[in-house]
């Protein structure tokens, strides 16, 4: 959104809950009483939600609110299952 810094980005997860609970944006727009456009803008971080509506898009899936919403990018799902390379030994 413009007027924000690059800084105060809110990642989330809207996009991964509404699909692994097969809800489509409309619904979710219509549940919270939303544009169905305002879902999309949320999802690609074009758009941060009022505590009020961040609160209630997490009451909606029945999860925290920080299951849905961070200030720090979400890890990838697919790196989940990943070990951790280990860092290379020192030299000496």
């Amino acid at each position: 959104m413009s007027g924000e810094r690059a800084g105060d980005a809110v990642h989330n997860r809207i996009a991964l809950l509404r699909a692994e609970q097969g809800v489509t944006r409309r619904e979710l727009a219509d549940a919270l009483g939303v544009h169905y456009q305002t879902i999309g803008y949320l999802e690609r971080g074009e758009y941060n939600p009022s505590l009020h509506l961040a609160l209630r898009i997490a009451e909606f899936f029945a999860v925290p609110v920080e299951v849905v919403f961070s200030t720090r990018p979400f890890p990838r799902i697919s790196d989940a299952g990943r070990p951790r390379a280990d860092p290379p030994a020192a030299a000496g």
